[in-house]
């Protein structure tokens, strides 16, 4: 007996397959894949009985790629109609299986022509919609061939001009159902390579720098770096002029000078330290047109040899703590015992101050040394405040030691951070091809600790302040050292374990960063309200606004410093490239038991995986040979060559450390270091 084989419809589409059984409402269908289901009566709409029942079914459809919409649907009755009405009037009557089934496939695969009702019925759609439906069928065919032509011209190694525009789009926010994107995919698919090995291939990538920068500002700036058409805000010129002179620490590229310090008492039982931030809030005011810019930039963008500011330079210059004239600075006074540095009080004002010098790190941390620190007097003052800095040093010291008692163990300084300097920089910025020098400044030197200790302490001190007042600030907090335990932003004055005070309110750099901006204003209420301060300060208890801008700057600080890094592991490449080194140096910071060590250049802010390594333990030192530099995927495919002598360096000198992703090493202008796990 031949088996019977039915035409059938399910979840709006058409099949074929053979009757195994039937029952009064419903059947027992195999498909030709060999999947079985059962469908109701009411869904079969065409038996094929005949032996030859699959080559008739190929036979309706290929039959069905020549039926004539348009002739079908001029004599197709304007009412609901079944498929076998329109097969008696197109082909004969009656039609053969093999015609009904045709048209059956016809109509169904036409729904611009005829609106599907299912169990075989259709009704036609209107000539207007007809129309439209066509023209946007032709619309279709002509993005398919357009896809398809510059698909070609990628596979060729050209790249369309329109390709080339929509670039950082297609790669970084692509519309999966554009036509920019799904050519550079079908592109990819046909060469069965990676998208940036397509694009590079085809010139879309002429520079990796600019690919780096560009997609940076498209992320982050897409609207440009330009800073509105806004009047310049003046600094205060009646407020109270102190009589201490001031100094700043910073290196020589800083052009947004926050800090300055200033010793008075000296030879005298109690020293007063002065800790003194420039003073924007005093002019920027919350809500204005200046607050909205500093707001939306949320924090200066470093990276090697160009940065983009929070503010405007020139607004930056009237509040920047330089050497000249009197500056207005919001200053805290700290009263210590000049023999056990005991805290004796503090009070904070908001003044202007004189500015003595602007010391720069690269040109005394050779000069000022701990031995020079601790002559008396020292053999050259190099013209600088010996006394001083003396003082400063001394307390720095007994500082950091109290916090390292808090914390449990002490600081870690055990890689320098990277300098880097480019030659002959454009006004507009690098364009990847300069020559690079990378050098290296210490962590914990005597100029470097003097200035981290006087910012933790002001942090710390105004923190506290503000949370006895009940004023609400934006404060970094850490639970504990525990690996994994990281340093969270809040409103809440929660002790910061990494840096081992009870809290930690960012306040100190008002011209780089939102967050201090923000804190300034907070404490300027403190300053002139007192007690009151919480009824009149910008951010009240709660303030949803002050958690809305946490998150902002968490997300942009985060976004900020990858691309530094990303930008600091591209010159570490280029300058890799440029002195021809093929081995280097490097120390195993994590071990891994079935995939490659990852290990830590010696001498730049490089980390890796290291391939063909036999087992290894962290802190061991290897040569390894640089196999290959990618500076546009900024990849190392680094090999083992040689065990060197054991590292110097124990675990413990490692295990703060988190590993950066690919390469987080942050260099902090501020000179005011977290624990390296924050």
């Amino acid at each position: 007996m031949t088996a019977m084989h039915l035409i059938f419809e399910d979840a709006g589409k058409l099949h074929f397959g053979k009757v195994l059984s039937e029952a009064q409402a419903s059947a027992q269908i195999e498909l030709a894949s060999g999947k079985r289901i059962k469908v109701k009566s009411t869904h079969l709409l065409l038996t094929l009985s005949a032996a030859h029942a699959p080559q008739e079914w190929q036979e309706a459809q290929s039959l069905a790629q020549e039926f004539d919409l348009d002739l079908a649907w001029e004599f197709a009755p304007n009412e609901e109609f079944g498929f076998m009405d329109v097969a008696r009037e197109y082909f004969q009557d009656p039609p053969t299986a093999t015609q009904s089934a045709a048209t059956l496939l016809g109509l169904h695969q036409a729904p611009h022509y005829f609106r599907r009702l299912g169990k075989g019925r259709f009704k036609k759609a209107s000539a207007e919609v007809v129309q439209q439906a066509l023209q946007a069928i032709a619309r279709k065919k002509e993005q398919q061939a357009q896809i398809a032509e510059w698909a070609d011209q990628l596979i060729a190694g050209q790249c369309p001009s329109d390709i080339r525009e929509q670039l950082f789009k297609i790669l970084f926010k692509p519309d999966k159902n554009g036509m920019h994107y799904q050519a550079v995919a079908l592109a990819t698919h046909r060469l069965q390579q990676p998208v940036l090995d397509v694009l590079r291939q085809a010139g879309a990538i002429s520079s990796a720098y600019a690919f780096h920068w560009q997609r940076f500002l498209f992320e982050q700036f897409p609207k440009g770096t330009r800073f509105p058409d806004l009047p310049l805000l003046q600094s205060p010129q009646d407020l109270p002029l102190s009589d201490v002179v001031a100094y700043s620490i910073d290196d020589s590229h800083t052009t947004e000078i926050d800090d300055a310090l200033s010793v008075q008492g000296l030879g005298t039982d109690t020293w007063v330290i002065g800790i003194h931030i420039a003073a924007p809030g005093v002019a920027i005011m919350p809500g204005s047109a200046w607050d909205s810019v500093a707001r939306e930039r949320l924090s200066t963008v470093y990276m090697p040899g160009h940065k983009i500011t929070m503010l405007p330079d020139a607004l930056v210059k009237a509040f920047s703590l330089d050497a000249g004239q009197p500056v207005p600075a919001l200053s805290l006074y700290v009263r210590f015992d000049s023999q056990t540095l005991a805290c004796l009080g503090s009070e904070t004002r908001l003044e202007r101050i004189t500015i003595g010098a602007n010391l720069r790190h690269d040109q005394l941390d050779e000069q000022v040394t701990e031995t020079w620190l601790q002559a008396n007097p020292p053999s050259q003052t190099h013209g600088l405040p010996h006394g001083e800095l003396q003082a400063l040093y001394r307390l720095a010291v007994h500082l950091k030691q109290g916090r390292e008692l808090v914390r449990g163990k002490p600081e870690q300084f055990n890689r320098p951070d990277p300098v880097f300097r480019l030659e002959n920089v454009p006004d507009t910025g690098p364009t990847g091809e300069e020559q690079v020098h990378i050098g290296q400044r210490r962590r914990g030197a005597p100029l470097d600790l003097i200035v981290a200790e006087a910012m933790i302490l002001a942090n710390r001190t105004w923190g506290q302040w503000m949370a006895d007042l009940g004023v609400p600030a934006i404060y970094r907090s850490q639970a504990s050292l525990s690996p994994g335990i990281k340093v969270r932003m809040g409103t809440k004055p929660l002790p910061h374990a990494g840096m081992g005070v009870p809290c930690y309110a960012w306040s100190t750099s008002p011209l780089r960063r939102y967050s201090d901006l923000v804190n300034q204003w907070q404490i300027l209420a403190c300053v002139r309200q007192g007690p009151t301060a919480a009824l009149v300060a910008p951010f009240k208890p709660k303030d949803t606004d002050l958690l809305a801008i946490i998150s902002a700057f968490d997300s942009a600080y985060s976004a900020y410093n990858t691309h530094q890094s990303a930008m600091e592991r591209f010159w570490s490449l280029k300058y890799l490239q440029q002195q021809s080194v093929t081995q280097l140096q490097a120390q195993v910071v994590r071990d891994f038991p079935d995939e490659p060590p990852m290990v830590r250049a010696a001498q730049l802010p490089l980390v890796f995986p290291l391939l063909g390594a036999p087992p290894l333990r962290r802190g061991q030192q290897v040569l390894v040979r640089l196999a290959h530099l990618d500076e546009l995927s900024l990849d190392i495919r680094a090999e083992f060559v040689q065990l060197m002598d054991e590292a110097q360096a124990s675990d413990a000198a490692l295990e703060e450390e988190e590993l950066p992703q690919p390469n987080l090493v942050l260099v902090m202008e501020a000179n005011e270091p977290e624990n390296p796990a924050s």
